[in-house]
């Protein structure tokens, strides 16, 4: 049995000019992007960043994205990333992001889903064939 892990520290995006439309807000899309910058952190602080995983001959492509906006932010605003592992079964893993704006206020709300593929492009089972990983991740999975 895993013992839990210590949960890393939130991941700190500070927007950039160039994110920002006519109206000074950042455009929609840039907050999917943000969402892949804190995962690739967030398995950096964990130990299994995607140097680690492509040796282990393990890939893992988003199947799908649910993002919910709540406000606004703007250039050179920072915000706060949180990520959290949601659940870890078979094939997948769901993970969710939390955002917040300096006030704490949550600017988005959003999740993406994994699959876990070989270099042959076969779906990976994480528990049979890389369990050191996947206890990892059933450590940090949040009820």
């Amino acid at each position: 049995m895993a013992f839990p892990m210590n949960k890393p520290q939130p991941y700190v995006h500070k927007v950039q000019y160039y994110e920002t439309d006519k109206m000074s807000i950042t455009h929609h899309s840039n907050y999917v992007r943000w969402m892949e910058e804190a995962r690739v952190d967030f398995l950096s602080k964990i130990g299994w960043d995607f140097d680690k995983l492509e040796e282990t001959g393990i890939a893992s492509p988003v199947v799908s994205i649910e993002v919910h906006y709540k406000g606004t932010t703007t250039f050179p605003e920072e915000v706060t990333i949180e990520v959290k592992i949601l659940s870890c079964k078979g094939v997948r893993l769901t993970i969710g992001y939390e955002m917040k704006n300096k006030e704490g206020k949550i600017v988005c709300d959003a999740r993406s889903e994994h699959c876990f593929l070989n270099t042959d492009g076969r779906p990976v089972r994480l528990e049979k064939d890389c369990p050191e990983f996947y206890e990892t991740l059933v450590s940090l999975i949040e009820e």
